[in-house]
């Protein structure tokens, strides 16, 4: 009868723990290979990101660097759907700026600024439509925070999407006028806004 793979331990994290790496989400650490480069060697870890079917090789020396971190505490979570229920924050500023941000927000790992940009670009049913480029960010945000939440609590993406859904019905009514200039705002959108919102589209896939 074969034995279970030991798991292997590196600067804190170990192999078949799931991890968070910013430029993609949630990932599993399915591996640990060496390599010789000019002479010497070294190791990384390799990280399957199952949705993306896509594979990371991280040295292990440029782990903090790159921002790979540890799955969100069960406080972090908590605070994450608590954030989705407070009231939207949208600023003032050109429809390219705000995504601009939100793009950053969605890309830095964190999970308490993902679950702004879910906020902030979630629209009810008796609200306006989202525009394209806005649909895309949410989506892509709502997918981040699932993703780690589902992790977290050991529930399916499905559940997952549904517990935070809930949350954000118990978040306050935005006014419509206020969901009106907001939607033509992201209609009225630049060419460079949505060769972003492409662009991180395409990462993702990379």
């Amino acid at each position: 009868m074969a034995t279970a793979k030991k798991p292997v331990q590196r600067h804190g994290f170990k192999t078949s723990e799931f991890v968070v790496y910013p430029a993609h989400g949630v990932g599993q650490i399915t591996g640990l290979e060496e390599q010789e480069v000019a002479g010497f060697k070294l190791e990384l870890f390799v990280i399957n990101f199952e949705q993306d079917k896509l594979t990371l090789r991280v040295p292990i020396p440029k782990i903090e660097s790159a921002g790979m971190r540890k799955l969100a505490s069960d406080e972090i979570v908590t605070k994450a759907l608590k954030t989705v229920r407070g009231k939207a924050r949208v600023k003032r500023t050109m429809w390219s700026r705000r995504a601009q941000e939100y793009e950053a927000k969605i890309n830095s790992g964190s999970l308490i600024s993902i679950s702004e940009v879910v906020r902030d670009l979630f629209r009810s049913e008796n609200q306006p439509e989202q525009s394209y480029s806005e649909r895309q960010l949410y989506e892509a945000a709502l997918e981040r925070m699932s993703r780690e939440i589902s992790a977290v609590n050991k529930i399916s993406a499905t559940e997952s999407v549904a517990l935070i859904e809930k949350n954000l019905a118990l978040a306050p009514k935005r006014g419509l006028k206020t969901d009106e200039a907001d939607s033509q705002a992201g209609e009225a959108e630049t060419p460079s806004a949505k060769v972003s919102a492409n662009d991180e589209k395409s990462e993702k896939a990379a």
